[in-house]
C-alpha cells in the first residue's frame, strides 16, 4: 500500500485528461477510513482494497508484542496489491510486516451490506489470506463484503518465553485476529458494510480460531454469526507448561555454542530454521495455548459448559480430511487410540486397503465426530445450528486420489484455474453456486435456506445433516451416526 497525496492524485488524473477522464476515474473506488482515504481497484462488478494495515508492523521492538493500532492519517493511499504473507517456511516474499487484510465489495452498490470475514487455515504455521483461492470477488458479486485476514504464524504467532515481552500469553496470532475484527468494526461503514452483521468463516486452523473467538470475552460483540468448516472440535490446546517447554526449546535452537541469545535480535531466517526443527519433532509445536486471558479452556469443554457465543452457526466437515493432517498425524491418532487394523476393519467393513482405513479413522476421529459433538452442544443452547458434510468431488478428479481437507473452499469462493484449484464443469459450477448461496443467505439472515435451494434442516439431537454428494444435496439423518458413536468420549 503506497501513500499518495490527494493533490498529486488529482494532478495525475488531470494529466490524463481528455474524453476518457471520467471513464478512468470510474475504474477506482474510494473508502475513507481512520487511517486515511484508500484508493482501491475495480474489476468488473467488484471493487477490491488489498494490503490494508489493521495494526502496526510487528517488527523490531514490536516483535512478540500485542498488535498496536495504526496512527490516524489524512493521506490518500493506493490499495491495489496484497501485502506480504506472514513469515513462514517455503513461501517467497513472506515477511514479519504482514498484519494486513483485504476487502472485496460490490462496486456501485449502496450499503449497509452484510460482512463476511475469512480466517485462513494452515495448521497455525502456514497459509495466507492472499492466496488466489481466497479471492472474494464471487461472494462480493452477490451483494456483500468479504474481508480476508493475515495473522502471525508459527513461532512469531504462538510462542511463550520469559525472554520475550508479554511472554505469558503466546497467543499473538489470536490477538491479531481480534485486532482485525476491531478494525472491521470501526471501518466497515466506510466500505458500505454493516458492522452489526458480521459473519466469521474459515477452515481447519481458521475454524479452530473462530471457535476460540466464540469462547473469548475480548471478541464478544465483534461478530454475529460463525461458519466452522472442518474444525477439529476435540483438539487440545497447549497447557502453559507445554507452551513454555516449546518456547525454551525454540530459544535453545537459536543459541550458538550452547549459549542462549535474545530471540528479539535474531534475523527472520534463523527464526524459521529453529521453527522447522521443532515442527519436525511435533506438529503441535506452534498452536494456541490456554493463557487464562484469551483462551481459558479447550473448545469442547467450553461448548459443553455453554460458554460460547450463542449465535447462529454453520458447522461441518468433509467426507475425507486427509490433506495437511499428513501421515504423521494419522499415525499419531492411530497410536493414541490403542486400537489396531483389525479393530478398524470392524468399523469400516467396506474398506479393504490399510491406508484407506487409516484415512477413514483419522477423518472420523479428528473431524466428523467432534463436529457432530459441537453441533449438538450448540443446538442444545438454543442457537440456530446447521450441520453439513461435503462429499462432492469435481467431475474431472473422480477416480483419482483426491485431497479432501479444504476441498469445499474452491466451491465457496468459486475460484478456478488458480494454484490449488482446477477448472470446473457445468455440474461443478451448479454445486458451487448452491453451496455459496447457502453461505451468503446465512451471512445475510442467520438462515442458509432460500429459494431454489434444497431445504437445510436445523441440527438438533436427532442428528439432522445436509449431505452434499456427487448425486444430490439433501437434508436427512446422518448415515454415519452409529459409527461415530464409537469415537464419542
Amino acid at each position: 500500500m503506497r501513500s499518495l497525496p490527494a493533490l498529486a492524485l488529482a494532478s495525475a488524473l488531470l494529466c490524463c485528461a481528455g474524453p476518457g477522464l471520467a471513464q478512468a476515474v470510474g475504474q477506482f473506488a474510494f473508502a475513507l477510513t481512520r487511517e486515511g482515504q484508500m484508493l482501491g481497484a475495480v474489476e468488473g462488478e467488484v471493487a477490491s482494497f488489498k494490503g490494508l494495515a489493521y495494526a502496526e508492523p510487528p517488527v523490531g521492538p514490536l516483535r512478540w508484542r500485542p498488535p498496536q493500532a495504526t496512527p490516524e492519517s489524512s493521506e490518500m493511499r493506493t490499495a491495489y496489491d496484497y501485502g506480504a504473507p506472514c513469515l513462514q517456511p517455503s513461501l517467497p516474499g513472506a515477511s514479519e510486516d504482514c498484519l494486513t487484510l483485504n476487502v472485496f465489495r460490490p462496486f456501485g452498490v449502496d450499503g449497509p451490506l452484510p460482512v463476511m470475514v475469512f480466517i485462513h487455515g494452515g495448521a497455525f504455521f502456514t497459509g495466507t489470506a492472499n492466496d488466489a483461492l481466497f479471492d472474494g470477488a464471487k461472494l462480493a458479486q452477490a451483494g456483500l463484503i468479504v474481508v480476508t485476514v493475515n495473522y502471525r504464524l508459527g513461532a512469531l504467532g504462538w510462542i511463550t518465553h520469559p525472554a520475550v515481552p508479554d511472554g505469558g500469553s503466546g497467543n499473538f496470532g489470536l490477538m491479531d485476529q481480534i485486532a482485525a475484527l476491531h478494525w472491521v468494526h470501526n471501518n466497515m461503514a466506510a466500505f458500505g458494510g454493516d458492522p452489526s452483521n458480521v459473519t466469521l468463516f474459515g477452515s481447519g486452523a481458521g475454524a479452530t480460531s473462530i471457535a476460540l473467538l466464540m469462547l473469548c470475552g475480548q471478541a464478544q460483540g465483534l461478530f454475529q454469526k460463525a461458519i466452522l468448516q472442518s474444525v477439529p472440535g476435540r483438539v487440545r490446546l497447549r497447557s502453559p507448561q507445554e507452551a513454555e517447554a516449546v518456547g525454551r526449546q525454540f530459544v535453545a535452537a537459536l543459541g550458538r555454542n550452547g549459549k542462549e541469545v535474545d530471540p528479539r535480535a535474531i534475523e527472520p531466517g534463523q527464526l524459521l530454521a529453529a521453527e522447522k526443527k521443532l515442527l519436525a519433532i511435533s506438529a503441535r509445536s506452534f498452536l494456541p495455548m490456554i493463557d487464562g486471558i484469551l483462551a481459558t479452556e479447550d473448545i469442547a469443554a467450553g461448548f459443553a459448559s455453554g460458554h460460547e457465543s450463542r449465535i447462529p452457526l454453520i458447522i461441518g466437515s468433509n467426507d475425507d480430511e486427509t490433506r495437511f493432517g499428513g501421515e504423521l498425524d494419522i499415525k499419531e491418532e492411530l497410536a493414541s487410540s490403542g486400537g489396531g487394523i483389525d479393530e478398524l476393519r470392524k468399523l469400516y467393513p467396506d474398506v479393504a486397503r490399510s491406508p484407506d482405513l487409516a484415512a477413514r479413522f483419522y477423518t472420523d476421529k479428528v473431524f466428523s465426530e467432534p463436529v457432530r459433538m459441537l453441533a449438538r452442544l450448540h443446538a442444545a443452547s438454543g442457537a440456530p445450528t446447521f450441520r453439513y458434510r461435503f462429499a462432492y468431488i469435481p467431475e474431472a478428479r473422480r477416480g483419482s486420489p483426491e485431497e479432501g481437507h479444504g476441498r469445499e473452499l474452491q466451491f465457496i469462493f468459486g475460484a478456478e484455474g488458480v494454484p490449488g484449484a482446477g477448472m470446473f464443469t457445468r455440474r461443478d459450477r451448479e454445486i458451487a453456486s448452491r453451496l455459496r448461496a447457502y453461505w451468503i443467505n446465512f451471512a445475510r439472515t442467520g438462515d442458509p435456506n432460500g429459494p431454489d435451494l434444497p431445504h437445510w434442516d436445523a441440527a438438533a439431537k436427532d442428528d439432522r445433516i445436509l449431505l452434499i454428494t456427487n448425486d444430490r444435496i439433501a437434508s436427512g439423518d446422518d448415515p454415519w451416526s452409529e459409527r461415530l458413536d464409537h469415537f464419542a468420549h
